[in-house]
């Protein structure tokens, strides 16, 4: 089976959500954690721990080992998880997985933890290359008449321009480089650079004397590029193991109508089989051990594990003992609780022996003070004005009952006093009306369970 690393199509996605503030851990020069910093507030004895846990990882002294964070609902779990994740770098892969994702009707539970267990694998390749690199200057198609004759034409070759502080160089291309510019939208003013072996076309950017007035465009500006036009230029491409499972695994079909509509019936999630990963392994190790690919170990984060079954812990211990596995961080807010598929009562519903590997950090209830500095984090990101009266009040709803149902009422509240009342800012009266006793706008988890048992309600 031949294995290739060419034409491996990476995606970047932004995150954006709850936690998408936390830039880390929020720890001093000398591991301390500050009272608030990097978007955290409190858990101080927690980061610590996580600090500590980030320089393991760093000095490659965490493997075969994993991280439980065990605590109760809403105290910062994954936060600290993302934390992590953005202590050990930006281009750490980061990969999130709730323990309920792995029952699929479409895919074995061991695929699922399998997939994920390669997204959160990162591979560095550097290679020198042979390119032609430069901003484009002309971008010529040229046509010639096509094969059976008549008004048919077709793209016998391109003229493309290339222009560097150096100087210039015309090239004469292939038609089929032409197909590949035209998929990376290249046009005049763009800086690129073209493989000399592959054919392989980049587009980096627009050049920087393109630049506009604007203070925000969705365009990237690249300055004119050193050198001369045809070098060789290291290129970094940052991949993972399941982006090259893919890339191999496509169907390598023919382009008949009969091969095309036999692909549009198949499944549109299908399992890699282990012979691929086993051979993608081998190429992988042979790159790594000629120093052309660097491996960087990123993150998984499991969030409700004791929702895994006994089949899935047996399968993340050996796993664990991969040379290629990342770094696995768990959370649960159980006590002690049956294991899946089992009638065994284990702490946290993880199995002893997998326990035993875990490095575990406890998160504690955050205090009054703790969550008005985190509702204040929350409005600021929202762009909503409280008043003191305000944070007092949604600082005592979140300790009495939970800090989540608290910054749930934050953009509530601001709608409530924008067209009720006409104000920006929103005040203690505000919230108060959303939340009274006696005819409460909306309910809280315990409100709701005691009125439907009063009731005679589902809730019992």
């Amino acid at each position: 089976m031949k294995v290739s690393l060419e034409n491996v199509a990476t995606k970047e996605s932004v995150r954006v959500d709850v936690h998408s503030h936390i830039v880390g851990l929020g720890l001093g020069p000398t591991g301390a954690p500050l009272p608030m910093g990097s978007g955290l507030v409190g858990q101080q004895n927690a980061r610590e721990a996580a600090g500590i846990a980030v320089e393991l990882i760093r000095a490659k002294k965490l493997a075969g080992k994993a991280i439980l964070f065990a605590g109760p609902p809403g105290t910062g779990k994954t936060a600290l998880a993302l934390g992590i994740a953005k202590e050990l770098g930006d281009n750490v892969p980061f990969s999130m997985l709730v323990g309920s994702e792995v029952y699929s009707a479409e895919v074995k539970k061991t695929e699922v933890l399998m997939e994920h267990l390669r997204r959160s694998i990162g591979l560095r390749i550097k290679e020198k290359k042979e390119v032609y690199e430069g901003e484009v200057t002309e971008f010529t198609p040229v046509e010639a008449d096509g094969a059976i004759g008549g008004y048919e034409k077709t793209i016998s070759h391109v003229i493309l321009g290339l222009k560097t502080v150096k100087g210039t160089k015309s090239l004469k291309l292939d038609s089929t480089i032409h197909e590949m510019l035209q998929k990376e939208r290249v046009a005049v003013g763009d800086v690129i650079y073209i493989e000399a072996n592959s054919g392989a076309v980049k587009r980096v950017g627009r050049s920087d004397s393109y630049a506009t007035q604007f203070d925000l465009e969705a365009e990237e500006y690249v300055p004119l590029p050193k050198g001369d036009v045809h070098k060789k230029k290291e290129i970094v491409q940052d991949i993972t193991l399941h982006d090259l499972d893919v890339a191999n695994a496509k169907p390598q079909g023919g382009q008949d109508i009969v091969s095309m509509m036999n692909q549009l019936g198949k499944p549109t999630k299908t399992e890699i089989t282990d012979k691929l990963r086993t051979e993608v392994d081998k190429v992988v190790n042979r790159f790594l051990e000629s120093g052309v690919a660097e491996l960087v170990p990123g993150v998984l984060f499991i969030d409700e594990v004791h929702m895994l079954d006994i089949e899935c812990f047996s399968f993340l211990n050996r796993a664990l003992e991969s040379s290629l596995a990342p770094i696995v961080v768990f959370a649960t807010n159980r006590g002690k609780c049956a294991i899946r598929g089992t009638e065994i009562v284990a702490p946290h519903g993880v199995p002893v022996d997998l326990l035993d590997r875990l490095v575990i950090i406890k998160t504690m209830p955050y205090s009054k003070e703790e969550i008005a500095e985190i509702v204040k984090i929350r409005a600021k990101i929202e762009d909503i004005t409280l008043d003191d009266g305000a944070v007092d009040k949604l600082s005592t709803v979140g300790a009495q009952r939970s800090l989540r149902y608290a910054i749930q009422l934050l953009t509530p509240a601001s709608i409530l006093a924008k067209f009720s009342y006409g104000a920006e800012t929103v005040v203690q009266d505000h919230i108060d009306e959303l939340i009274n006793d006696e005819n409460p706008l909306f309910l809280n988890a315990r409100q709701s369970a005691a009125i439907m048992k009063e009731q005679g309600g589902y809730l019992q």
